[in-house]
C-alpha cells in the first residue's frame, strides 16, 4: 500500500474547511514575517515574491502557488513593482488528526504547469465567489479541494516535493507515519480475515495499549475504526459488482456469518446490504 492511498481509503472521513479566501496587493516595499496557525495557499497573480526560510531563499513568480504549513516560519518580500495574490487559509483533517498533511513534504513553491486545469477552475470560481454569485461558496470549496488533491497526487507521482525546510516536529510526524507502513500492508493483505488489534500491534512491535494510542495520534482514527472503514469500502465495491451473495461477501471480508456482516454494514450505511444496490 502506498502511503497516499489513505486519502482514497478514508476520503469520507477527510474534512477540508476554508477559513478565509481573498486577494491582496502589496507595493514593492512590502515585507511579512509570519508563521500561520493553519495551512495557507497563495496563488500569485502579479509580480514576484521572495520567501526566506531560515537561511534558504526561494522565488515565486506569476502563476506559481506557495503552500505554507503551520510549522513554517517565513519572511516574504516583494520584488520589482510589487505583487498581487489570492490567499486561502484552510484546514484539512482526517478523523481527529487536524494536521494530516504534515506527514508529507508538501510545503513549498508549486509551478502552475503541475496543476494547470485544477488551478484554472479554482481561479474561475474565485472570480464568481468574489462577486457573490449564488452557490459560488460551495463551488469554491469543491474546486479548492480538487486543487489540493492534485498537489497531493503530483507528490505521490514524485513530480513535486516541497522545498521548505521542515522542523524537527514535522520530520517526527512523517517518521511516525512511515513506521506504520507494515501495519497498513498487513491489514490490506488480511482484510479477508478477522483482524485483531493484538496482531497488528505485534507487527508494529508495540504493546497493544501503546499501539492504539500511537495509531490514533498518527492517523486520527483507532485501528478498529480504520479496519472497519476498509471493510465497508470493500463491501460497497463487492455489492456494486452484483456477482456475490451476502454470505459470500461476509466470508470474503472475514465476518463469521451473514448476520454479523449485515449488522456492521447497516450500522455504517443505514440500510442493510440487501437493499443497498437496487
Amino acid at each position: 500500500m502506498n502511503r497516499l492511498d489513505i486519502f482514497n481509503e478514508l476520503s469520507e472521513l477527510i474534512n477540508l474547511a476554508i477559513n478565509s479566501c481573498s486577494d491582496v496587493a502589496h507595493p514593492n516595499s512590502w515585507m511579512e514575517r509570519r508563521q500561520h496557525k493553519d495551512y495557507d495557499l497563495w496563488c500569485i497573480q502579479e509580480g514576484q515574491i521572495e520567501i526566506r526560510i531560515q537561511d534558504e531563499v526561494f522565488l515565486a513568480s506569476e502563476g506559481d502557488l506557495i503552500l505554507f504549513t503551520p510549522q513554517i516560519a517565513y519572511t516574504a518580500t516583494t520584488l520589482s513593482d510589487g505583487c498581487k495574490f489570492i490567499f486561502t487559509h484552510f484546514e484539512l483533517s482526517l478523523g481527529d488528526h487536524l494536521r494530516i498533511l504534515d506527514n508529507f513534504q508538501l510545503s513549498g513553491i508549486i509551478r502552475r504547469t503541475l496543476v494547470e486545469q485544477e488551478l484554472q477552475l479554482f481561479l474561475d470560481t474565485y472570480h464568481q465567489y468574489k462577486h457573490n454569485v449564488p452557490m459560488s461558496g460551495i463551488r469554491l470549496k469543491a474546486c479548492f479541494t480538487m486543487l489540493i488533491a492534485k498537489i497531493i497526487e503530483q507528490y505521490g507521482l514524485n513530480q513535486y516535493r516541497g522545498q521548505f525546510m521542515q522542523d524537527s516536529t514535522n520530520q517526527k510526524l512523517s517518521m511516525d507515519f512511515v513506521k506504520l507502513q507494515p501495519v497498513f500492508d498487513f491489514i490490506h493483505e488480511h482484510l479477508h480475515q478477522p483482524i485483531r488489534v493484538e496482531e497488528i500491534a505485534d507487527v508494529a512491535g508495540m504493546s497493544e495499549k501503546y499501539f492504539i494510542y500511537y495509531f490514533k495520534q498518527s492517523i486520527g482514527l483507532t485501528p478498529g475504526r480504520y479496519i472497519y472503514q476498509l471493510k465497508m469500502n470493500r463491501a460497497r465495491e463487492l455489492l456494486y459488482l452484483k456477482r456475490y451473495s451476502i454470505q459470500q461477501i461476509a466470508s470474503m471480508l472475514g465476518y463469521p456469518d451473514p448476520y454479523s456482516f449485515s449488522k456492521a454494514f447497516k450500522k455504517y450505511y443505514k440500510v442493510p446490504p440487501s437493499k443497498f444496490v437496487w
